[in-house]
């Protein structure tokens, strides 16, 4: 028998215009996309590459399969370490400009064993609007945790000084945020922390295999990869699944003996590390997704402004039209799927109260004629919306 509560908590979380629920596709995932007998044109993806149908991937996929099986068995620690994976591992410290990496299956689990592992005493610095991975990493390390303003490099400063006594300093911080599209100023992050003995932790899951020639935000932003640890994930850009950290040997070392969610789960399987492995070949070879992504991000933005958007300079894919209460936010969501736009609502508690956001996000494979589609139909939705404000 279901308790009563469980009913209740699904009618507040309905109440609050919060609901959600699960859509599948009906093929793979890409710019267009089949949803409930419907072609939509596809907004809402981290395929920022256009990689994750690509066929060369999904053979590779099959090669790893045939070669390594299509599980590893058992956690790293056992036997799940396979030849394949350590294959991987060096190609993405290459990527990354670091002496090692570390293969994790999900963000999720690197970020939280990233930070159990190597702060179990001492403070993590948290900008405010990290990730959900690396707040939850910030629980499961207790450590102390203070929280610094978004991208505020004086209060994080205030903060590193107020706990300068503390045995261990780690910053945490998104290297692109995914909500808002923005960038960490990681020199000014790295001036702070350095001389206080702090070391900074990079989640780089939306700028790996995005910016800097696909190499991440330290490269973009001209930061020496060696002074950071970074993470960065496999299922975005790069098309397949699981996650990795990059960085110093001690650090992977202390990650094999200490991460729980390393030691405690099963290694990836060899399909996604063969995918991810032919994704880093296409990455090298193909420069020119590169440039796609980054002319549909500035042709996307342009033609925001030109409705009369608000939007960021940010150089990269993720494009927030913040739209304020839930129920404004599925209404436009609703109008461009009625239009065969598919731009998903993100609503608390993924970003904060009174913030609920259409997030557009550009691919590679976005066509001149998707963009143009989508600004059309923006166009009418605002019209929509302003035509029934004024009816109200």
């Amino acid at each position: 028998m279901i308790p009563a509560w469980v009913e209740r908590d699904l009618e507040a979380v309905a109440a609050a215009d919060a609901l959600r629920s699960l859509r599948p596709l009906e093929g793979p995932t890409a710019a267009r996309v089949r949803v409930e007998g419907r072609e939509l044109r596809n907004f809402s993806s981290n395929d920022y590459l256009g990689l994750a149908a690509d066929p060369r991937l999904a053979e590779a996929a099959g090669a790893a399969a045939r070669r390594w099986g299509s599980g590893a068995g058992a956690s790293r620690l056992i036997t799940g370490t396979l030849g394949i994976h350590g294959e991987l591992e060096e190609a993405l410290a290459a990527l990354k400009g670091a002496e090692t990496a570390l293969l994790f299956s999900t963000g999720y689990q690197a970020n939280l064993g990233l930070l159990q592992a190597l702060a179990p005493e001492g403070v993590i610095l948290s900008d405010e609007l990290n990730h959900a991975s690396l707040v939850d990493g910030c629980r499961l390390a207790r450590a102390q945790v203070a929280v610094y303003r978004h991208g505020d490099t004086n209060h994080l400063a205030d903060l590193l000084s107020q706990h300068a006594d503390a045995p261990r300093t780690i910053v945490a911080t998104d290297g692109v945020f995914s909500m808002d599209g923005d960038l960490a100023p990681l020199p000014a992050l790295l001036a702070a922390a350095e001389p206080r003995g702090g070391l900074v932790i990079v989640d780089d899951a939306h700028a790996t295999g995005v910016l800097g020639a696909g190499r991440g935000t330290a490269h973009h932003l001209g930061v020496d990869p060696g002074r950071v640890v970074h993470m960065g994930t496999l299922g975005k850009a790069l098309g397949s699944f699981g996650a990795f950290v990059a960085g110093p040997a001690p650090i992977r070392d202390l990650l094999v003996n200490r991460a729980r969610s390393l030691i405690y789960t099963t290694a990836p399987p060899p399909p996604a590390v063969g995918a991810a492995l032919a994704a880093l070949g296409v990455l090298r070879d193909e420069p020119w997704r590169l440039g796609a992504l980054e002319r549909n991000g500035r042709a996307l933005r342009e033609g925001l402004r030109a409705l009369g958007f608000r939007v960021s300079e940010a150089p990269t894919p993720i494009v927030p039209l913040v739209l304020g209460g839930n129920r404004r936010t599925l209404r436009w969501s609703r109008g461009l799927w009625e239009r065969g736009f598919w731009v998903h609502p993100i609503r608390p508690p993924t970003v904060p109260e009174g913030t609920s956001r259409l997030r557009l996000t550009v691919t590679a494979a976005h066509t001149a004629a998707d963009l143009a589609g989508l600004l059309q139909a923006l166009a009418e939705v605002a019209r929509e919306e302003d035509a029934d404000d004024l009816a109200r």
